[in-house]
């Protein structure tokens, strides 16, 4: 698949989910047609009650994650962090409030829309210490070495060139500093129909990665300590309610991927001092 192709494919789908969800309607199951009333598998019972209390309704609403990062992250006052992908803004919002008036956090998403959305949820909910940004995780406007914490729910997995992505955090982040994101993963292989399927691009199962290569594409990248922690796996119930909306023989596809799809937080660290080759991956592409 094309990385433009899906680049607009992505924008058109998450385009219409913020207008649906500044209009008031219900989103989830990380793009796919579903909601939390209809058992959405994937977006639901990520945020405790007390943690969405106070945020505008548009920021919950427009809520299309795997997890949690904001909480999982363990962000602490005064730091800066990056969130790639924040769509309407709730993992933004609710790592202000952990990093508190000391520290920022910027939002990076490329759909005008979701910007839109995301800024009018911030204007509601009056926080100062957050800022949206226009452009691709592929190419993240901020200069080099000027965050501490990178963190992402449920977007790696929609991007065509995932190598630059990972670089791209790399080099943002300062020495020392962690890389903290939920996605989709996958144990194995997965069928060719789903790979094929663009409405599963978008729907975030048909570009995720196995984890065993997730973690190489860190290391590759420069971090260490990569590691994955499984949070919730996909049986055949679930892999059938995120396969309707892609127009395959959900039954039969279902059965090949019971238990391969998981959502799971990926942590890593870029090393707190730099050596050279040995340790730091190289400057051209």
């Amino acid at each position: 698949m094309e990385p433009e192709q899906l680049k607009q494919a992505v924008q058109a789908k998450y385009g219409a989910m913020a207008r649906q969800a500044a209009d008031g309607g219900r989103t989830g199951c990380c793009g796919v047609a579903c909601s939390c009333e209809a058992d959405d598998p994937i977006s639901c019972g990520l945020y405790g009650e007390g943690e969405t209390n106070g945020l505008p309704d548009g920021a919950v609403l427009a809520s299309l994650g795997c997890g949690n990062p904001s909480a999982l992250a363990d962000l602490r006052p005064g730091e800066t962090v990056l969130d790639l992908g924040s769509g309407g803004g709730i993992d933004v919002l609710l790592s202000a409030r952990r990093v508190g008036p000391g520290g920022k956090v910027y939002g990076l998403d490329m759909t005008d829309d979701m910007l839109a959305l995301a800024r009018a949820n911030q204007a509601t909910a009056g926080v100062s210490n957050a800022e949206f940004l226009k452009g691709d995780i592929e190419h993240i406007p901020l200069p080099n070495d000027s965050v501490d914490v990178v963190i992402s729910n449920c977007v790696i997995n929609l991007a065509g060139d995932k190598k630059a992505v990972l670089r791209e955090a790399f080099r943002v982040l300062r020495p020392g500093g962690r890389f903290a994101v939920s996605d989709i993963v996958v144990r194995g292989d997965v069928p060719a129909a789903i790979r094929r399927s663009m409405e599963l691009w978008v729907g975030c199962i048909a570009g995720a990665l196995p984890a065993e290569e997730f973690v190489r594409l860190l290391s590759d990248a420069g971090f260490t300590e990569p590691s994955i922690e499984e949070t919730r796996v996909y049986e055949f119930e679930d892999a059938r309610v995120f396969l309707q909306a892609a127009g395959l023989d959900t039954d039969l596809v279902a059965r090949d991927i019971a238990g391969r799809v998981v959502s799971a937080f990926v942590r890593a660290t870029k090393p707190s001092a730099c050596c050279g080759s040995t340790c730091c991956p190289p400057t051209t592409t």
